[in-house]
């Protein structure tokens, strides 16, 4: 028999206990072994209950969420979702939550009731791929690996000069459970001068202008929350909004964004197949994918579409995923030309598009 996911659910509000307590219990192959109204409680469960992971609520007496989640990950890691209020103050906390450790985080379910069918398989996804995640260590802040930005030219025909020199590249790259992370790191790495950058992470659309913003203040490129129909211009980079698709199109003096609310794509929008089959359509040999660390299959068939069409294609190895799901997926199929650690993706990249 196979054994279940074992789950402690740490939340302040004893309704809020309760209703997680019961979506997870619904699912055959995870179950609740115990629930906590504070930290320290939450301590001495961990100690007696030994549960493979953990969700916890950011808002809980004497100490909150992130500063247990600081102590916890220091003394005794362990797979952490975070359940989270989609306010501008629960964003900034999840934010900080993953920087810290975190593998994810969910929405707190909605109090009128509606969509808790979805919202259940949804924590039930969240936690399988938890259990499964592999815990980095937090990286401190002085130890980040600094960008080493060319000088900023000037706007105009000084910039598009150096976007030439580059080849007129332009990279694709689809990130999902450990995506905030790994894409700040693989910013870090690329200079101001870049090639435009499309970005699809699978987030809430209460999360991508802080998360875009978050970056923005971190990385030498501009990154901006994208708003369609921006000219598509080197320096820049566009992070799809949690609500649309991205795709890229042709205008008439160049290339565009576009965003679309149609349906969701492999249960995503946006979707990195959305955007990865644009750069295919679009872009082809000038395009360069990278598909990061996620659960899922988001963005594979998009990657080998983009490698049909002539484009470089870089898969994230297993070893620096937090969920080798995504990656797997396009390697799998041939949609990844090759496969490189973490560290060293924006150092390839910027080599192909030089």
């Amino acid at each position: 028999m196979v054994r279940k996911i074992r789950v402690l659910v740490v939340d302040d509000s004893a309704f809020m206990r309760g209703i997680l307590s019961r979506m997870i219990n619904a699912a055959p192959d995870i179950e609740v072994v115990g629930a906590a109204q504070d930290a320290a409680t939450a301590a001495d469960m961990i100690k007696t209950l030994n549960p493979d992971v953990m969700t916890l609520d950011f808002h809980m007496p004497k100490m909150d969420g992130i500063e247990f989640l600081q102590q916890l990950m220091r003394s005794r890691p362990m797979p952490v979702v975070m359940v989270s209020a989609f306010t501008q103050a629960g964003t900034d906390t999840t934010l900080r939550a993953l920087e810290v450790g975190a593998v994810d985080f969910i929405g707190k379910p909605r109090s009128d009731g509606q969509g808790l069918d979805n919202y259940a398989d949804e924590l039930a996804d969240k936690i399988r791929a938890a259990k499964g995640a592999r815990l980095r260590r937090p990286m401190p802040a002085a130890a980040a690996p600094a960008a080493a930005p060319l000088p900023t030219p000037a706007p105009g025909a000084a910039r598009q000069a150096v976007y030439a020199a580059l080849g007129g590249r332009i990279i694709f790259v689809g990130a999902s459970t450990g995506g905030t992370e790994a894409l700040k790191e693989f910013l870090l790495g690329i200079p101001a001068d870049c090639p435009p950058i499309l970005i699809v992470q699978h987030m809430p659309e209460t999360f991508t202008a802080s998360f875009a913003n978050r970056l923005d203040t971190l990385c030498a490129p501009r990154i901006i929350e994208s708003q369609g129909n921006e000219k598509v211009e080197p320096g820049n980079v566009y992070i799809a909004p949690g609500h649309s698709h991205l795709r890229i199109r042709r205008g008439p003096a160049g290339y565009l964004t576009e965003l679309l609310t149609t349906e969701p794509v492999n249960r995503h929008r946006p979707s990195v197949d959305v955007l990865f089959d644009s750069a295919a359509a679009c872009v082809g040999r000038q395009a360069i994918g990278v598909i990061l660390t996620g659960m899922g299959k988001d963005g594979a068939q998009g990657l080998l579409r983009m490698r049909r069409a002539g484009a470089q294609t870089i898969g994230q190895d297993e070893a620096t995923c937090v969920v080798y799901g995504m990656p797997r997926e396009a390697f799998l199929i041939g949609a990844v030309e090759e496969q490189c650690p973490l560290g060293d993706i924006a150092r390839r990249v910027m080599a192909i598009a030089r």
